[in-house]
């Protein structure tokens, strides 16, 4: 009888790899499938045009001998952000001559608002700040709305277009997308402005919506929830009213029916207010102390990146592990205390060192807020109304950015750039009580798919 060997057959490769680290490969994998990954592309088309109409903006306005006060009110030609909740309902249901058949509802509206942000960046381009600001400030705000009228579809898109279970994936993929596009808009427009000008800087990042326009027309148009059918012929006018009552009032009267739904809406406007009085004063602050554009642009882009994704990592282990409200309190606590590590630096001074550790510390701790954030947004929406929903809860959240920020440059004009940043560090308290509030008595709504 022949000898039977003991000696266990060879594995295969996935096999012998340990469970652990096939666990962690698998789901890496998901952020490379096509849909998880066009999410990628087109966080990074709608995070480009931010900067160019905010920090970015703001840094040439200085340049140009823009008062710090003027800059600040400044902010509010991008306040578009901030309302687009008005138009969201057009844009989630009015089809486009010629581009929807072609494209769908969906890609149509992104094509449409792409082409119009790159004519606009190149157009705001052209201007010249120092010598007549109402062009710059008309041509920043053409290129808002349009940029505003994107992230609309984009926020719809990525929640239409995923399975729940790669939602994550795709929140992640739009956040270091939409990261990766505020270092090109941010550290590479500055370095090309202090290099070639301020309208290379702005033709160069007119070209880049390419890559977005790229990802619209790859992409797939996305299944919708059925329209309600009538039984009976209805005439036009009651068309149209149905139609109106559906688009307009009915994704707003699903949200008011929720408890505490003004609470909630208060705290997505506040939660991120000291925040953004930091972000209106940044790119000022930077050159008034004595950093270089370039300077500014590789340590607070390129490093400041770099912490971001980071902190997008540990935000979303938070997420996943402890929860929505959790992570929104440690995310909110950390980005009250980075308003303190500025305020160090203008005690300090330009030393470079002390650059790396006060942007590293702010763009971790925004990476870990905004995914919490995103992730309590998305949350919120009912996918019947997603684009109108949502860009409700973001334009709020935009309105405290623009609108309740713009008086920053006013105070900085007032007092130190030390006690600025202090000041503003305690602007964040207001939203992280009312988080308590809602941590004890409202747990983090799922949205469910609305019947007619």
């Amino acid at each position: 009888m022949p000898h039977r060997s003991t000696i266990n057959p060879p594995q295969r490769a996935d096999q012998a790899m340990p469970s652990r680290v096939r666990g962690w490969l698998e789901a890496a994998a998901v952020y490379l499938e096509f849909r998880v990954f066009l999410i990628l592309l087109l966080g990074f088309s709608c995070g480009l045009p931010l900067l160019l109409v905010y920090g970015t903006l703001s840094a040439w306005l200085h340049d140009e001998g823009v008062s710090l006060t003027v800059i600040g009110w400044f902010s509010i030609a991008s306040s578009a952000y901030a309302l687009k909740f008005v138009w969201a309902p057009l844009v989630d249901r009015c089809p486009l001559p010629v581009l929807t058949p072609l494209l769908g509802q969906r890609r149509s509206w992104l094509l449409l608002s792409q082409l119009s942000i790159m004519a606009a960046i190149l157009m705001l381009g052209t201007t010249d700040p120092a010598d007549d600001l109402a062009w710059t400030a008309l041509w920043a705000v053409v290129l808002a709305f349009a940029s505003a009228t994107q992230d609309i579809v984009v926020d719809a898109y990525r929640i239409e277009i995923l399975d729940e279970e790669k939602m994550g994936a795709g929140a992640s993929n739009y956040v270091v997308g939409y990261r990766i596009a505020t270092f090109v808009s941010g550290a590479g427009a500055l370095v090309i402005a202090d290099q070639a000008g301020w309208f290379s800087a702005y033709a160069v990042m007119s070209g880049m919506v390419a890559i977005g326009i790229i990802a619209t027309l790859l992409g797939t148009e996305p299944a919708h929830p059925d329209e309600p059918r009538q039984t009976a012929g209805p005439s036009k006018i009651e068309k149209v009213a149905a139609t109106l009552r559906r688009a307009v009032w009915m994704p707003f009267a699903e949200f008011m029916s929720r408890p505490h739904w003004i609470v909630i809406l208060l705290f997505i406007a506040l939660y991120k207010y000291g925040d953004a009085l930091l972000g209106v004063m940044a790119n000022p602050f930077y050159l008034a102390i004595g950093f270089s554009k370039t300077e500014i642009g590789l340590v607070t882009k390129g490093f400041g990146l770099a912490a971001t994704i980071i902190g997008g990592i540990i935000g979303g282990t938070f997420v996943a592990r402890y929860g929505t409200l959790k992570a929104l309190m440690f995310g909110g606590i950390l980005q009250a205390a980075s308003n303190g590590v500025f305020a160090l630096q203008a005690w300090i001074g330009p030393e470079l060192p002390m650059l790396f550790v006060t942007i590293g510390i702010e763009n971790l701790t925004g990476g870990i807020g905004t995914i919490a954030f995103v992730a309590y947004l998305s949350g919120l929406c009912n996918v019947a109304y997603t684009a109108t929903q949502f860009a409700l809860l973001s334009s709020l959240m935009a309105f405290t950015r623009t609108v309740f920020a713009s008086g920053g440059g006013w105070l900085a004009d007032q007092i130190d750039w030390v006690s600025y940043f202090l000041l503003t560090g305690l602007a964040a308290i207001p939203g992280l009580l009312l988080l308590l509030w809602l941590m004890k008595r409202v747990p983090l709504p799922v949205a469910q798919e609305a019947r007619p």
